[in-house]
């Protein structure tokens, strides 16, 4: 899946879950690292859509939701 207007190409990503998801985890997001990006899916929806991140971008929303910062919803 290559993302319409942003020139990331998706397409032979390495996708991964959580670890803390389960291994029968259907309804969960997935994440993949490729040069100069972070991709994320949904897990039941893999042609879908995906989001994608400046890594920067990624990993401070990660540390952001693991430290508490971003509130609960």
């Amino acid at each position: 899946m290559a993302t319409k207007g942003f020139p990331v190409d998706l397409t032979q990503a390495t996708w991964f879950k959580s670890s803390k998801s389960g291994p029968n985890c259907d309804n969960c997001v997935e994440v993949a690292y490729v040069t100069g990006a972070v991709g994320v899916r949904d897990s039941k929806d893999k042609a879908g859509p995906a989001l994608v991140f400046a890594p920067g971008d990624w990993h401070a929303f990660v540390a952001g939701t693991r430290d508490g910062v971003l509130g609960s919803v």
